[in-house]
């Protein structure tokens, strides 16, 4: 059963109830620390549910079991527990470059548009990364956060792009969308697509797997073979050959054992 005070103790926010930036930016930043991103093309395999979740049972298998999820599990979580703590929160939709190209429409990602003293704040706990830790202002400042800098660029017809820059290299779009309020309904057209094109299971080069895990400085993503390592701005990427490494760096991003996992120089 969802419960907001067990919730708030699973994410290491025990008795953080206020509604302010300082409490928002531990909640979110916590939570993508406790609770992995977590996918796998067979979770799309045999008849995905996106829009009539059971909330109570993701609670129990995605936050308590700690087994995490995708945004449709985590941000709809998410998004319950603000609302819950008295938040002004409300949903938004994205599209990612690949998820355009696999299922040919804007409604896509889920994450949280956050009203609070007079500003607008963009909230995400269900991304894998390498993206934003805490909420972004939605300003067309220049934000940095852990060495990674974020840029909203308006790109016309009331569409944004999300972007971002590592310390070392250029801008790049993380994801799009536009400052429509979603309802759940609206997620549906995709999770028809996704029945009607099941994914098929991971191959050899793992293409369908995707983890993420945040860290007090960065974040860890492992997308199929690829893995990359964020902190404080500084990335590391390689490609993982070896079966038996690749099945190690799963089990560690998804239990949150990563020191073993993480590359010892970045300097």
């Amino acid at each position: 059963m969802f419960d907001a005070e067990v919730y708030l103790e699973r994410i290491g926010c025990e008795g953080e109830t206020g509604v302010d930036i300082e409490t928002l930016r531990r909640l979110q930043k916590r939570h993508l620390m406790a609770i992995p991103y977590n996918i796998a093309a067979q979770d799309f395999a045999d008849a995905p549910v996106l829009v009539a979740i059971d909330e109570d049972e993701t609670f129990r298998t995605a936050v308590l079991d700690g087994r995490g999820g995708t945004c449709f599990q985590l941000n709809r979580l998410f998004f319950r527990l603000l609302r819950e703590l008295g938040y002004d929160a409300s949903l938004l939709a994205g599209s990612t470059a690949e998820g355009w190209e696999e299922f040919g429409t804007e409604v896509e990602h889920m994450f949280i548009r956050v009203a609070l003293d007079g500003a607008q704040w963009l909230v995400d706990a269900g991304y894998p990364g390498p993206s934003y830790v805490e909420p972004l202002l939605l300003t067309d400042a220049v934000q940095t956060q852990y060495g990674s800098q974020f840029r909203l660029v308006e790109q016309g017809g009331g569409e944004y792009a999300l972007q971002r820059r590592a310390r070392v290299g250029r801008w790049g779009t993380v994801y799009s969308f536009r400052l429509t309020e979603r309802r759940w309904a609206d997620w549906q057209p995709m999770e028809d697509r996704v029945r009607e094109n099941p994914a098929p299971a991971p191959d050899g080069d793992m293409r369908g797997v995707l983890y993420g895990r945040t860290l007090t400085d960065g974040q860890v993503v492992l997308k199929g073979r690829w893995h990359l390592t964020v902190r404080d701005g500084r990335e590391r990427a390689r490609t993982v050959v070896d079966d038996g490494e690749h099945r190690a760096l799963v089990t560690a991003i998804l239990a949150g054992d990563l020191p073993g996992i993480l590359p010892l120089d970045f300097s």
